[in-house]
């Protein structure tokens, strides 16, 4: 399905079995993607879900940074049955790619989208009288009906037509002949608090026995529900993070399982300069490093516009030719220095800040934020390299 090109640095040693869809290459920096892993993912989460439950991937944010179009097909062929979607134009990007499986949009549409939904054959959330009047004209200018999953607000109070609104809204929808219903969904707020979650599962299940659900896909669990709640009401599971190697927030309990996951993400530079900043000397803007003795200092041009917070200055660290190396002075908007004293390097050598062993969540740990988060930033400039 994909032509996939030979890296142009195919022959240099770091660089042997790597491949990629764009060869105009020209930075010593790179995101490599292991889509081995990401099948292992697939699979470690499909063998633990019941057959008869489907599975949605959820790709969007351009699969939290990791490439949605290069890792839809795998997903499709490792287990999963739907790929879900932030916006109408993410799902048209995979269409444009020729990747056919059932789409869905997660988040709100606007109204003057839903033709655009349709011609792509694209499922869309609606959750208010606006989307199903929207429905109606594109079906009249159309012909064809709009695919939709209804959107329920149990508690998260972001979208979705209030939980006490929703049992009315579903038998409005499934009268209209103007619209092909295929899901309701809802989403869990806090699924790392059991007692928290129970209340939106309860809603949950008000509505959904009140209604006929024949044919429907039912679906409320997302990853952290999918590992550790059971809920009879729902066939189909929406799974993100984990599936590029990565653990959200679980309960305190820790109960149901957890799979053998692969971090799919590494970020890799060349060195591009090697030089010593002699004893007491700063590095980088504001010195907020100075040199204790004469050490090596080498450059990478990775910087934060590539995505790696200036916050995580002086925190980090990086490997080379299997030695950890500490990043010293300001992270800056290009590049981001290393200290190498003692250890054997030349230009051209590979400093890895990322991969299974140094994993992304220590980055997040230090900003106080979420992986989800960090691997969504690691795709402004940099390019991507995909490998088994």
């Amino acid at each position: 399905m994909f032509a996939l090109i030979f890296y142009k640095w195919y022959n240099r040693p770091a660089m042997r079995n790597v491949r990629q869809t764009n060869a105009n290459i020209h930075r010593d920096s790179w995101v490599e993607i292991n889509i081995g892993n990401l099948a292992h993912n697939a699979k470690e989460i499909r063998k633990n879900v019941p057959e008869d439950t489907k599975l949605l991937a959820v790709v969007k944010a351009d699969s939290y940074g990791h490439g949605s179009v290069m890792l839809a097909p795998t997903l499709l062929v490792s287990g999963f049955d739907m790929l879900g979607v932030a916006s109408i134009d993410e799902g048209v990007d995979l269409r444009n790619a020729k990747i056919n499986a059932e789409i869905l949009v997660l988040g709100a549409v606007p109204v003057w989208a839903i033709e655009t939904a349709i011609q792509e054959d694209i499922a869309i959330p609606v959750f208010s009288q606006a989307h199903l009047n929207a429905c109606k004209q594109a079906y009249k200018r159309t012909g064809k009906k709009p695919k939709v999953h209804v959107k329920i607000d149990t508690g998260m109070n972001r979208i979705g037509i209030g939980y006490d609104e929703a049992e009315e809204f579903i038998k409005k929808v499934q009268a209209s002949d103007y619209i092909d219903l295929k899901g309701i969904f809802t989403h869990l707020a806090i699924a790392e608090d059991r007692k928290g979650t129970q209340v939106q599962i309860d809603r949950w299940n008000n509505i959904i026995e009140n209604i006929d659900t024949t044919g429907l896909l039912l679906h409320i669990q997302n990853t952290v529900g999918t590992m550790c709640y059971t809920i009879p009401k729902s066939n189909m599971r929406r799974v993100g993070i984990a599936l590029y190697g990565l653990y959200p927030d679980m309960p305190e309990d820790n109960e149901g399982f957890r799979p053998d996951l692969k971090q799919v993400i590494s970020l890799k530079g060349r060195i591009v300069h090697i030089h010593e900043a002699k004893d007491h000397e700063g590095v980088s803007y504001g010195f907020t490093y100075r040199a204790n003795g004469n050490r090596t200092i080498a450059t990478i041009p990775i910087g934060y516009a590539d995505g790696v917070s200036r916050g995580l200055s002086n925190k980090i660290y990086g490997v080379l030719n299997g030695h950890k190396i500490p990043q010293v002075g300001n992270i800056t908007m290009d590049q981001m220095m290393f200290d190498i004293t003692g250890i054997e390097a030349e230009l051209g050598d590979v400093i890895t800040l990322l991969d299974e062993e140094n994993s992304i969540d220590e980055w997040a740990k230090i900003l106080g934020t979420i992986n989800y988060e960090l691997t969504c930033r690691l795709k402004v400039r940099l390019p991507r390299v995909y490998t088994r």
